[in-house]
């Protein structure tokens, strides 16, 4: 139902010219015959994971890593259609891709493993502003951002989402951000790899998959929302750890 529902709404507002953010451009798929082999190591890894994940919540048949590698081959193809050559020193932007995609393999569990629908509402959601927020990899190396954005390294969803964060965590919950400042850590850290991952190994996947739908319906802002929720129910233990 979820799927359906995301799938009809995504459409609908790809069509909507006031709607669409970004440009699609065109992109065919590529041979269905992708072999994992062209993956990376980390990628691997991650397909390895999220298909082990997948057979563990009955989502995914025998047959499914074939279908996730296909659909991260595109996704790296498509993107780069969208990418500018950047010079620096900088680790993070001598790779063409941003690690491992956990918002495609996410979408590609709520479609059940189809690889066609999945690869279709991901074309169709990158042309939406929230696909910025949601979907890191989407604006890695990005033509749509300034130069002097690119050349630091730092993704949108640090200086957006993480900080705004920050500012609502001051006048919401002070004793949690008393305690990070104690720690020597920020929430920033914190919600940058809650967010990366889709809240992969934090929350259920239900959770998971409320989440990406609250951001896709309600607007991205919901997702700075959702990380003040959840330092509000960690408060208590964050609270006894920092006494400890």
């Amino acid at each position: 139902v979820l799927a359906e529902l995301i799938e009809k709404f995504v459409s609908h507002l790809s069509e909507s010219r006031t709607d669409c953010y970004f440009s699609m451009g065109s992109y065919k798929a590529m041979d269905a015959d992708v072999k994992k082999e062209n993956l990376s190591s980390v990628q691997k890894l991650g397909v390895e994971m999220t298909v082990r994940y997948g057979k563990y919540l009955n989502l995914l048949k025998e047959d499914a890593e074939n279908g996730l590698c296909f659909v991260l081959m595109n996704c790296e193809e498509f993107l780069k259609q969208q990418q500018r050559t950047v010079v620096s020193s900088l680790c993070c932007l001598q790779e063409q891709s941003a690690g491992y995609d956990w918002f495609a393999s996410s979408i590609f569990l709520i479609m059940s493993g189809d690889k066609e629908k999945t690869l279709t509402f991901l074309q169709r959601f990158s042309r939406l502003l929230v696909s910025a927020f949601l979907w890191l990899p989407r604006l890695h190396l990005s033509m749509h951002l300034p130069v002097t954005t690119l050349e630091y390294g730092i993704h949108p969803v640090y200086f957006c989402s993480a900080h705004h964060v920050e500012m609502l965590l001051k006048a919401e919950l002070p004793l949690v951000c008393s305690a990070f400042h104690m720690s020597g850590f920020t929430p920033c850290q914190i919600c940058l790899q809650w967010i990366t991952q889709c809240f992969w190994n934090y929350m259920d996947w239900s959770e998971i998959c409320h989440y990406i739908a609250i951001c896709i319906f309600l607007g991205p802002d919901y997702q700075i929302y959702m990380c003040i929720s959840v330092f509000r129910h960690l408060q208590q233990d964050i609270l006894k750890h920092t006494e400890a």
